[in-house]
Parts: C-alpha cells; structure tokens; sequence
C-alpha cells in the first residue's frame, strides 16, 4: 500500500514516521474514486500540481479500511480542502469520515469549497436520491448513531457552502457575496475556478 501525493509515493514501510515525514499541503482532495479518479479528479490534481501548488489525494487505500490519524492530520495541516461530491460518494465511509473532518477544521479556519459532480446541491443537503439511499443502508449496518449524525451534519452544512456545480458537461458557477475581489478568499475561488473550467 502506498499514499500518493504530489512529491511521489510514500510506501506502506514507512507509515509509522507517516506524520513527520509529509510537509502541509496547500489543496487535499476529498472525492469517490469510482466515480471521478479517471477523469475530474485526475484533470484537477494535475492542474493544482503543474501551478505548484501541492495538493494531497489518498488514492491508494485498500477499501474497508479505517481513516488512519495521519490522514487526519493532513487534513488538519492543509490550507484548503476541496470536496467533490459525486453519485456514489456517501457510499463510502471513507469520504464520509474525511468530510466530517474537513467541516471541522472549517471550523478552525480551513478554506473548504465544495464541488458538486453531476449531482444536485439539494442531494447532498437533503440526503435525498443516491446520498439518502447510501445513508439509509449505513444506518442498517451502523451501531454507532453517533458517527451517523456527524456524517449527517457534515453533508447539510458542507452543501450549503459557496462551491461550483458540474452538470451535464457544463460548470455552474455558484458564488455568494463573499467571494468578492476585495475579500482573500476570492482569490483563491478565481485560481481554482479557472482550472475547473478548463475541465
């Protein structure tokens, strides 16, 4: 097993100076493997790396497994992290763990833009169609309503956050009155925004 990240390959050998080792990341990707490694996911991290900005994606973890704390810290340690909401994104525990950590550390400060990937911003933030089925049947197998809720939550408020939306091959821009020239953030919102739109 292996993280890739945008300085190479860290092997599984070295995972218990996992923490130490990585410096912080400027972008981590939160996305469904199946659904936009291939294409999207592929397109934007090469993009964020090639303007030198050194972006994180876990893409290389057998299915099943647990979130590791080094991953968590890396969400921690990274400035922005931009999550990209897909059909079968709620179904794996995995995005939905990292979610519930990104909403946290947004609380701290973290700049966390959305993307919503062929799906309505209304699924995410209702958990209706795909979002509510795959939640439906992590309840089924879940003792841990705890952990339920905070994916619940963080989906609600994550949806609710200015991102952009990608439809039918066309972006939707979604910008709230933030995202001003004369706040910081619109800054990076214009950077990000024009290597999506090259997608």
């Amino acid at each position: 097993m292996a993280l890739v990240t945008s300085k190479g390959v860290l092997s599984s050998s070295s995972s218990s100076s996992f923490t130490h080792k990585l410096k912080n990341f400027d972008v981590f990707l939160n996305f469904r493997g199946e659904d936009t490694r291939l294409g999207f996911i592929g397109h934007l991290y090469n993009a964020l790396c090639q303007q030198g900005i050194n972006a994180f994606i876990d893409d290389n973890f057998q299915r099943g497994e647990e979130i590791s704390i080094g991953l968590l810290k890396i969400i921690e340690s990274s400035r922005i992290s931009i999550i990209v909401f897909s059909e079968n994104y709620a179904s794996s525990t995995w995005c939905l763990d990292e979610l519930a950590k990104i909403v946290e550390c947004k609380k701290n400060g973290q700049l966390v833009r959305p993307v919503f990937y062929n799906v309505d911003p209304s699924e995410v933030r209702n958990q209706i169609g795909k979002f509510g089925e795959a939640l439906s049947k992590h309840e089924e197998k879940m003792k841990d309503n705890k952990k339920l809720h905070s994916w619940r939550e963080a989906l609600h408020e994550a949806a609710n956050i200015s991102g952009w939306h990608y439809k039918h091959g066309k972006w939707v821009e979604r910008l709230s009155d933030r995202n001003h020239p004369k706040n910081p953030n619109y800054v990076v919102d214009y950077g990000i925004m024009r290597m999506l739109l090259k997608y």
